[in-house]
């Protein structure tokens, strides 16, 4: 968003080191700016470098000069916007009535609206800031664009950021001139319709990781379930029934109890809407009907749940390495050791137990490695770079065997204590058990799936087989859907 600082993020050196290049790039196409701010400076300099000539208008050009490029040229701002048909207004909303002085020098031009509101001023207001600026400019073409794309990005490159820029206007060869700019800069357009849909593209950078609301919600809603089910039977029981003051163990070893809980069930969520939509596919005999709304918002939201999965188990792994350090820990061990003195044992040694947590961690390792496979490859960097085949065995066959190993590593941490009295504290069950439910129906459904009565007939139907024994033409929209429940 265009802002008023003292200093550009780069420094103007980047782009005229060399003299041959300033001279080149000052006969390209030329192209305006009004506004000399950090997403002004940014712009120039991402234009400079895309073989653009730009023309600066400002109100002090002596003072901000020296923030641009030396390719770029600073000047007035009527004298900025006579030549070029394309005009970026990287001004603040409350300051385009200052350009009204600047309408007839404007007329018949393309100005192109990159500024953002504030929360507060976009439900302030029901126009829009490009809806705003074409009311005062009635005689010119307005263009929104560049709004969600950061002043870092212009000057850094697409590559570090997202690539894609929204352009809405009412009128198509102005949006197509737009868009030409927007190829040449490196970055990819998305046509929004008209100039009406810049309020939806203005209100796009005012979401805070929209994707990661109803993920983050579910964590954490789930964390505070098994928090106070843990609370209740380590920490309450024996204060209510033996008297024991066990409340200690609230900041370490109860958070340390529940973490694994959260991570395990977020793995088994992430693979449950596959069966759901597999199992609703065989049941239909078709994949040309929509999933209900609820299970395709979980089919999108996939990806955050693996992830919050993943940083619930590396956090886990942290705080079980820290267990060794607790005071409470080094009590317990020479308690112990005084115990084992005074009933005169010498050798202290249970090799069912000692099995037992040698196995137990080497497949929390296990599980906690595939896991980190997995969140890597969710990344759009890595994910680019593997074909459907290479990312679906990453996605669908190791996300499996990581449940798999968490289910064996939970089992293995139980072992025969699901069975044993003494574990059901005020009469419930262990929590170990509770988080087995979940994990156990998705594996025994993949399992069932794997049949060959039930695994060709779901491959039939996602080739665009139907019941009725006809086949349809798959378009590569039902060819994506296809796909996309295939690896889960």
């Amino acid at each position: 968003m265009p802002g008023e600082m003292d200093k550009p993020l780069i420094s103007r050196h980047l782009v005229d080191s060399d003299g041959s290049l300033t001279e080149a790039l000052s006969q390209g196409p030329k192209v305006g700016i009004l506004g000399s701010g950090d997403f002004a400076r940014s712009l120039a300099t991402r234009l400079v470098g895309s073989g653009f000539g730009v023309v600066v208008g400002s109100r002090n050009p002596k003072r901000t000069a020296g923030l641009f490029p030396a390719a770029a040229q600073v000047t007035f701002q009527a004298e900025a916007v006579s030549s070029p048909e394309v005009i970026f207004v990287a001004v603040f909303r409350e300051h385009y009535t200052s350009l009204c002085g600047l309408s007839d020098q404007l007329a018949g031009k393309i100005l192109v609206d990159v500024s953002n509101p504030t929360e507060q001023q976009h439900l302030q207001h029901r126009q829009s800031n490009a809806e705003y600026l074409a009311s005062l400019f009635p005689a010119c073409t307005v263009v929104k664009a560049f709004n969600v794309i950061s002043a870092w990005t212009l000057q850094a490159g697409p590559r570090d950021g997202n690539r894609q820029v929204p352009i809405c206007s009412d009128q198509l060869e102005a949006k197509r001139s737009v868009s030409e700019m927007v190829r040449a800069m490196g970055f990819t357009p998305v046509d929004m319709g008209s100039l009406a849909s810049a309020r939806e593209v203005e209100a796009m950078p005012l979401r805070l990781l929209p994707g990661w609301k109803v993920p983050t919600l579910l964590a954490l809603g789930l964390f505070i379930c098994f928090y106070a089910y843990n609370f209740t039977r380590d920490v309450l029981q024996p204060y209510v029934q033996e008297g024991r003051n066990k409340f200690y163990k609230l900041p370490v070893s109860v958070v340390n109890t529940t973490l694994p809980c959260v991570a395990y069930v977020l793995l088994s969520l992430v693979y449950l809407p596959g069966v759901l939509a597999a199992a609703l596919q065989l049941h239909r005999g078709t994949k040309y009907q929509r999933f209900p709304d609820w299970l395709d918002h979980w089919l999108q939201h996939r990806k955050q749940i693996g992830l919050l999965s993943f940083f619930c188990a590396s956090l886990h792994a942290l705080y079980s390495f820290c267990l060794p350090l607790l005071r409470s820990t080094r009590y317990d061990v020479v308690n112990l050791a005084i115990k084992q003195v005074l009933a005169n044992k010498s050798h202290l040694w249970v090799e069912e137990e000692v099995w037992r947590m040698e196995i137990y961690l080497s497949l929390g390792v296990l599980a906690l490695g595939t896991l980190s496979l997995l969140a890597v490859t969710s990344l759009p960097s890595i994910a680019n770079s593997l074909n459907w085949r290479e990312f679906s065995f990453f996605q669908s066959t190791l996300g499996f065997v990581a449940l798999v190993l968490s289910t064996l590593h939970t089992l293995t941490y139980g072992w025969t204590r699901a069975f044993e009295e003494s574990r059901y504290k005020f009469y419930l069950p262990p929590t170990f058990t509770l988080t087995l439910l979940v994990p156990c129906v998705v594996i025994l459904a993949k399992g069932l799936f794997l049949l060959p009565c039930f695994r060709r007939r779901l491959a039939k139907i996602r080739r665009g087989w139907e019941k009725d024994g006809t086949v349809k033409f798959m378009l590569p929209v039902d060819h994506v859907l296809a796909e996309k429940t295939s690896h889960v």
